[in-house]
């Protein structure tokens, strides 16, 4: 299991880092003091889990998962009980106050050895069919949507922006979850941040850079890069 550590404290991130090195089936891919310089190296080394402090010297462990478009499992490790709640908006496992004990971050790893089975029976479901509709809880709103009038669906921060109709609503999900249960031929992913629907398209024109813009039926433009849009061209010619 890949595990990446953010501390801003060099001896509780060593210290972190050893304990961490009794478990023979957790592998330290890499650690940093800050978010800033914590963001190039999680998306070179890709870690299933962040072991994450949560306050650090002018940032703090949310501003770091605000810019990551993916959260690998997350179990936080701070000295501060407040956090606790929000930490839950993300993809955590666990929550550690500090001093850390060898007993307490043994039951966090075993929390991590308990999840991929569940991970992978909603990875396994078949894509749904092009008539189906979705159930969307949003806050205190419920929708029912059919999926062909879902025009664009957004990555935001943690969650997805579904864009139907004259609405919009929001999934606790990444892209990538999002993506792998559309049925191929319908919908196409045009960037890291949107999935379109093909049938909402209505023009494609180049701009004055490298890229491309889309425009949709609402009238939403979104930007893609040149290889996307010979993709998607590919997609809509005969």
């Amino acid at each position: 299991m890949k595990v990446f550590v953010v501390d801003d404290s060099r001896l509780a991130r060593a210290g972190l880092v050893r304990m961490l090195g009794a478990h023979p089936e957790i592998e330290v891919v890499g650690e940093a003091d800050h978010p800033d310089t914590a963001l190039p190296l999680i998306l070179a080394s890709e870690p299933e889990v962040l072991f994450l402090d949560i306050q650090m010297a002018g940032a703090d462990a949310f501003d770091l998962l605000a810019r990551l478009e993916e959260h690998p499992r997350i179990v936080f490790t701070t000295a501060h009980a407040e956090y606790a709640v929000r930490s839950f908006d993300f993809d955590t496992v666990d929550y550690l106050l500090k001093p850390i004990s060898q007993e307490r971050l043994a039951q966090a790893i075993h929390k991590l050895g308990a999840r991929p089975a569940a991970r992978t029976l909603e990875a396994a479901r078949a894509p749904l069919d092009p008539k189906s509709r979705i159930f969307i809880k949003d806050g205190e709103r419920c929708h029912m949507v059919a999926l062909a009038s879902i025009r664009c669906f957004e990555s935001c921060k943690n969650h997805v922006q579904v864009q139907f109709d004259n609405q919009h609503a929001y999934l606790k999900k990444s892209l990538n979850s999002v993506e792998e249960r559309l049925p191929a031929g319908m919908f196409l992913r045009v960037s890291r941040q949107h999935i379109v629907n093909l049938d909402a398209i209505v023009s494609i024109s180049e701009t004055l850079g490298a890229g491309y813009l889309v425009t949709l039926d609402n009238g939403a433009r979104l930007e893609i890069s040149r290889r996307n849009a010979a993709l998607l061209k590919d997609n809509l010619s005969l």
